[in-house]
């Protein structure tokens, strides 16, 4: 099993980063709704913990307090921009140092986290938005999860 021990400060620190930032990636996808999108990130976290035992990497990321690195980003599209090299450089990572199960574990881990805030608040009379499905599929080919 692979554990934090098995990563450089830097490369952990890149491992805690996907699941807000893939929030964080529909969160601003569309406006209105952040503080209910907010509380459902911090659910799925809190539901990840209730689980406890099934995968090792990620007990010890939920562990810890979810947070990001604020780049330098001015505009919505260096966030995303950011946003996605960050899911794809953590998905290179995971695939040099965890197991197929973990890098599974983390890809659904990362995706629940996406679609729990996009559900968190209706959007255009929609669950979710034009947009936030956009930022879903986005963050599911950076995490190397089909499409192009």
């Amino acid at each position: 099993m692979t554990t934090k021990a098995a990563f450089s400060p830097s490369e952990w620190q890149l491992v805690l980063e996907g699941p807000p930032t893939a929030g964080l990636l529909v969160i601003t996808a569309s406006h209105g709704g952040m503080f209910r999108e907010t509380i459902a990130m911090s659910k799925a976290y809190a539901e990840a913990r209730a689980q406890h035992g099934e995968s090792e990497l990620l007990d010890e990321i939920v562990a810890e307090k979810p947070g990001m690195e604020r780049g330098k980003a001015h505009k919505p599209e260096d966030l995303r921009d950011q946003g996605l090299n960050c899911l794809r450089d953590v998905t290179t990572l995971l695939e040099h140092k965890a197991t197929v199960e973990e890098r599974d574990d983390y890809r659904r881990f990362v995706l629940t986290v996406a679609n729990k805030v996009a559900a968190a608040h209706r959007e255009e009379g929609k669950q979710v938005s034009p947009a936030e499905e956009q930022a879903i599929q986005d963050i599911t080919t950076a995490l190397g999860m089909g499409g192009s």
